[in-house]
């Protein structure tokens, strides 16, 4: 006998599908989070080196990396960018409408 799954559309934003408050500050930090990640990578650094980098312990740069980023603000995590050698510029516009005053993030290589 076949099992039959329920299958949920998502409307772009995980955190939002299962129902989390703030679900556009989670994405953008798992963003950011993931952003880090591929810097340490691309720059073939170890947790302990990028540890020492960002002024984290190296069990906080593994739970970081895993996920954990509850508690870190876009501030740390912006500077974390820094310290791997990313530029990070911020743009403020005017909404067109309420509906269009949203936070957005966009990464460019």
């Amino acid at each position: 006998m076949k099992k039959k799954f329920r299958v949920t559309k998502s409307n772009g934003n995980v955190f939002a599908d299962i129902g989390l408050p703030n679900a556009a500050e989670h994405s953008i930090k798992a963003d950011l989070v993931l952003r880090i990640a591929a810097r340490i990578k691309s720059k073939g650094l170890t947790q302990a080196k990028a540890a020492s980098l960002l002024g984290l312990a190296q069990p906080d740069v593994s739970k970081l990396l895993r996920g954990h980023f509850a508690g870190y603000t876009y501030d740390r995590l912006f500077g974390y960018l820094n310290a791997l050698g990313e530029k990070v510029c911020i743009e403020i516009s005017e909404a067109k409408t309420k509906k269009d005053a949203r936070l957005e993030l966009e990464m460019t290589d």
